[in-house]
């Protein structure tokens, strides 16, 4: 049987300067100085150049430049989960960043996976990122060192690095969570439940932390049943709601420790006959026409500050690695302003 020939790809076959130099008559080094600007052409030149270069859809390969400035002018970026709205602003803000300084960026997801999350990190590595912005989901980043020794900028964002000194960006997640607890307990509540994420988490532990922390200056005991960290899937909250909204004494208030949390919750509150509390760490969507009181982070502030440090150290700043904390802000809008009931 004779061989049937295949079709050639049309995908993967760029035109190359050595197309571009055929189609406009002229040689390399005349190509190659238009496409990077320089010198030494004449207008009509010029023009017959650009105009192969229009005619074949050519894009110059910034690879080359690469080995030649040791730059890529691109940054990447880790994310926990794409799919979290907490994220948007915060990408947002790093590309802002990003562009002002002519850099592309490049994100990925972790999915809360700490294997993924250092085999994403690295692969931006050796696609050579100027620098990194991760938001950890491990407790372990010395995997980083030689990458970091060999240059990449790399600041941590929402979470602190593990095992490694570097620069971090961070809410007061244990000052929120203590003023939206103590917050609760003004207006009357005694018995308030703690419900987040998992507890290997920072921000979980500084949460939790700010939540006993206020309990106690309030004179509170904090019974176990009130307090409830794990992962955040709307069967796994509402459970650990409805335990402790029954029995003989139960809460009349909750704590949501993040805004997956928060969002169940008022699912879980929706219709109930007792009234019941409710703060949660992060605002939401339609948060305002609910009416729920929220610890708010500012998102978009936490990525441009971490994308200012990261470009501040490309530009060549020698200063040891800091932590920047950024303030968080009570809104009230009334779901936290319930009253126990019969109070």
């Amino acid at each position: 049987m004779a061989d049937i020939a295949r079709p050639e790809s049309r995908y993967g076959n760029r035109p190359t300067m050595k197309d571009v130099a055929a189609r406009a008559g002229v040689g390399l080094k005349t190509v190659s100085r238009v496409v990077n600007g320089e010198p030494g052409v004449t207008p009509d030149t010029e023009h017959r150049v650009r105009e192969a270069i229009e005619a074949l859809g050519f894009r110059r390969n910034d690879s080359a430049r690469v080995l030649r400035k040791g730059r890529t002018a691109t940054v990447g970026l880790v994310l926990e989960d794409l799919a979290d709205p907490f994220y948007g602003p915060l990408s947002r803000a790093v590309e802002e960043v990003a562009r002002a300084h002519g850099a592309l960026l490049v994100n990925g997801s972790s999915a809360e996976d700490p294997e993924r999350e250092q085999e994403l990190a690295l692969a931006l590595c050796a696609r050579r990122v100027d620098g990194l912005i991760v938001i950890p989901a491990g407790g372990d980043h010395r995997y980083l060192e030689p990458e970091i020794r060999a240059g990449v900028a790399t600041v941590f964002v929402d979470r602190p690095a593990g095992g490694i000194d570097a620069d971090a960006v961070l809410s007061d997640n244990f000052g929120g969570a203590r003023a939206g607890v103590a917050h609760l307990v003004a207006h009357g509540h005694r018995r308030i439940g703690f419900i987040a994420d998992r507890p290997g988490i920072h921000t979980a532990k500084e949460r939790l932390r700010g939540y006993r922390a206020a309990m106690e200056d309030a004179g509170l005991d904090v019974a176990d049943a009130w307090v409830s960290l794990g992962p955040t899937d709307p069967e796994r909250v509402a459970e650990a709601a409805g335990a402790m909204l029954s029995g003989p004494e139960p809460v009349t208030a909750l704590f949501a420790g993040n805004n997956r949390v928060t969002v169940t919750a008022v699912r879980v509150l929706a219709g109930r006959e007792r009234p019941v509390a409710l703060v949660g760490f992060d605002d939401i969507e339609l948060a305002d026409l609910l009416g729920i009181t929220v610890i708010a982070q500012d998102a978009a502030a936490l990525g441009r500050t971490a994308a200012e440090r990261l470009f501040r150290r490309l530009e060549g700043a020698d200063e040891a690695p800091a932590t920047v904390v950024l303030n968080t802000r009570l809104i009230a809008r009334g779901s936290g302003e319930v009253p126990p009931a019969g109070g």
